[in-house]
């Protein structure tokens, strides 16, 4: 009621100064308790959206037209750019190069891992344990994240990822896109220039372009970032990779290229930041080392995450910088965004030091694998030569290249529709000239019958779409699907 009489006010459709009924009556004809009632009128009368006039009489304010002139409802209008015309330059380059999904679920959501196969049991348990307890100082802010977890991710990285780095070096953000935006705003001024890997993860571009920083894209071939000749472009002052499973191809950096690009850093005093978002869930008895853990001088910034390993919705990453960047950087993170979620820390450091999470990556992994086969399965074995594939080694997505240049933006609205997400791979490129048709399809969250049901009925619009667009005939899209297999 009392949300309904200010919206009236607001709008004009009680002027100021019109009476309002006693609230006797107006109990009488709504309904309603006349105490609730006196109720609102007190709260609006406190609110200053009426007032009274000597005995019982209640008015709107006639205050109100310099508060709220006009009294009616507006909307603010779109400029040309078809933008909303009180969005900053920066708020307005940041919602027209927005790529992210309402949908994050489902078939072929890219990146997503299967939340049911999570230990939530566990975990909760853990969570309990350190609330039951009256622990204080899991309550308030700390410096650089909880001193334990850094510790237990420490000897983590060194038995995973071959990584030498101290407890002091590690700093626990809220998510990889935190941790991006505090590379950007600790190391970059205004204007720097940035090289990101082509095609690449729009998520972090559209970070680093938000903090004024301008964008170089540099293509990506089967050994990885292929570095420039020098002076083309402008030297970096940051470069963003994945070397050990570029994403979205699943390309791992070769040596030569990782050493290239370290000496690259070296000699232009440039900052690496190394996204190692997914090589954990891995499909291969190796290990491949962590750029962090080859690099001899000390320009790489490690980039972890736990949105992958274990849930999105725990927003928990971490950085791992150099030595003498550690403390300027927890300084800076306690500035800009104020560090907690204590509680969520101490029962990460316990969850990953009990070997739970050890446990079930190795239980996930046979998982994803045999969802990964089923994919391909169903893909290729349909498709054949019309797509082809990379990566795969590790992770959570296949991409698929067409060999026909295809719209698979125009594939990907009409997947949608069907309630099927396929991610068009030309949407991972920032350079056309280098752009290729395909889709990025994820695999790990739906089960096997599903893949296999969903991708029948991809691959039946896709050699619809071939034959409209390319003009080759039925038969012929079967004939070239059965060139190869698996």
């Amino acid at each position: 009621m009392h949300l309904v009489l200010r919206r009236l006010i607001l709008d004009g459709e009680l002027p100021a100064g019109s009476p309002l009924p006693p609230t006797r009556r107006l109990a009488s004809d709504l309904g309603v308790s006349r105490s609730t009632l006196v109720r609102v009128y007190e709260q609006l009368l406190v609110e200053g959206y009426l007032q009274s006039r000597g005995g019982s009489a209640t008015l709107v304010s006639e205050a109100l037209p310099a508060a709220a002139p006009g009294h009616a409802r507006r909307t603010q209008p779109p400029d040309r750019a078809g933008h909303v015309a009180s969005l900053s330059q920066r708020g307005s380059a940041i919602a027209q190069h927005a790529t992210s999904s309402r949908i994050q679920s489902g078939a072929f959501v890219p990146g997503a891992p299967d939340v049911g196969l999570f230990p939530f049991a566990t975990w909760r348990r853990l969570l309990a344990k350190n609330i039951r307890f009256e622990q204080r100082h899991l309550a308030r802010y700390s410096h650089g994240g909880y001193g334990p977890l850094k510790a237990v991710l420490a000897d983590y990285l060194r038995a995973s990822r071959r990584m030498s780095c101290s407890p002091r070096q590690i700093l626990i953000l809220n998510g990889s896109h935190q941790a991006i935006d505090l590379c950007a705003r600790m190391l970059c001024d205004n204007g720097d220039h940035a090289w990101m890997e082509d095609p690449g993860y729009w998520g972090a571009s559209n970070v680093l372009r938000a903090n004024g920083l301008q964008i170089a894209p540099i293509p990506v071939d089967d050994e990885g970032l292929s570095l420039p000749a020098p002076g083309s472009p402008a030297p970096p002052r940051l470069i963003f990779v994945s070397p050990s499973s570029q994403y979205p191809t699943g390309v791992v950096m070769s040596l030569s290229r990782r050493m290239q690009l370290l000496e690259l850093a070296e000699t232009n005093r440039a900052w690496v930041i190394e996204d190692d978002y997914d090589n954990e869930i891995r499909y291969h008895p190796y290990t491949i080392g962590s750029l962090f853990g080859q690099a001899r001088s000390q320009r790489v910034i490690y980039l972890g995450t736990f949105s992958k390993t274990m849930f999105p919705g725990l927003r928990l990453a971490y950085l791992v910088v150099p030595e003498q960047l550690a403390e300027a950087f927890a300084t800076g993170n306690a500035e800009l965004y104020r560090e907690g979620r204590m509680i969520e820390q101490a029962a990460l450091a316990e969850f990953i030091d009990a070997g739970h999470l050890g446990a079930h990556l190795k239980r996930v992994r046979s998982i994803y694998q045999e969802r990964r086969n089923v994919l391909r399965r169903a893909v290729e074995s349909r498709l054949g030569d019309l797509v082809s594939t990379s990566g795969g080694l590790a992770g959570l997505h296949l991409p698929y290249f067409f060999s026909q240049p295809l719209n698979d933006v125009a594939l990907s609205n009409e997947m949608l529709k069907a309630g099927i997400v396929v991610r068009p791979l030309s949407m991972y490129y920032a350079d056309p000239a280098y752009s290729r048709s395909g889709m990025v399809l994820g695999f790990a969250a739906i089960d096997a019958q599903t893949i296999e049901t969903a991708a029948a009925q991809l691959c039946r619009v896709i050699e619809e779409r071939c034959r409209r667009e390319q003009g080759v005939s039925q038969p012929e899209v079967r004939r070239r699907c059965s060139v190869s297999g698996l």
